[in-house]
């Protein structure tokens, strides 16, 4: 009887001790899963920190949509603005160096047309891939004040036409060269870094065949407003402004 009884008080102690292991054994599986919880919390805020550093930049047009997720990396609402702008830039910059292919009377400012509008054939071609690629609708045709540029430029005499074109031209390619800047270094989409190279490329081009027809007028190239449609002659001292050698092959 007494053997028995030593058996039963074993059986029980055996039973309590199983009992408290596996207590201790939830209560740790418990505290582990809060510790993992509690980095993952915190790292969601961070990537939301992250998400809202990400946002359209003052100046850009913020469509609302956010940083969405592609294959080619994030893809911010400064990258689409931007991506946009290069398309638009195309829709009037192409017939205006179209024009100023027919129109110009000096070589410069027939070669700064053949610039646009080879450059700008090539960069819209790619603008259209980066956009079908990244399921993004682009505009199809030019913003109101790029069609009152181009208003401007088929309404302007014969004698200011020249002018009127580099001024222009070289005006709003001063503004979109430091936006190209700006996305190049700052966006994680690969595709949209790609087409920032090209596009720094051909704006580069462009700024440099526009100013080496001797007609642009720096005093009033960074204004904010539009090129008047009369501008004011600039007189240059010396020979006329030399002329252009064939570069056509500079733009890639």
């Amino acid at each position: 009887m007494l053997s028995l009884r030593r058996r039963s008080a074993g059986g029980l102690s055996v039973a309590t001790r199983y009992t408290i292991g596996s207590a201790l054994v939830i209560t740790a599986l418990a505290v582990t899963l809060i510790a993992l919880l509690i980095p993952v919390s915190k790292f969601g805020d961070r990537a939301s920190a992250a998400a809202a550093g990400t946002a359209a930049k003052p100046g850009t047009d913020d469509d609302g949509g956010g940083t969405m997720s592609t294959a080619y990396g994030p893809l911010s609402a400064a990258d689409r603005d931007f991506v946009r702008k290069v398309r638009l830039a195309g829709l009037w910059e192409l017939p205006a160096g179209r024009q100023a292919q027919q129109r110009g009377t000096r070589p410069s400012v027939r070669t700064a047309g053949m610039h646009l509008v080879e450059g700008h054939t090539e960069l819209d071609r790619q603008v259209l891939q980066v956009g079908q690629a990244l399921g993004m609708d682009l505009p199809d045709q030019p913003s109101a004040q790029q069609q009152d540029w181009l208003n401007q430029l088929t309404n302007a005499s014969n004698a200011e036409y020249e002018r009127l074109f580099i001024q222009l031209l070289r005006r709003a390619h001063g503004k979109v060269f430091a936006l190209l800047a700006q996305i190049r270094a700052q966006t994680r989409n690969s595709m949209v870094r790609s087409l920032a190279t090209s596009a720094n490329a051909t704006v580069l081009d462009h700024i440099t065949v526009l100013e080496e027809s001797g007609l642009v007028d720096f005093d009033s190239v960074s204004d904010a407003t539009p090129a008047p449609a009369s501008p004011t002659p600039v007189h240059h001292q010396g020979a006329a402004p030399p002329q252009m050698s064939d570069r056509r092959n500079e733009v890639k």
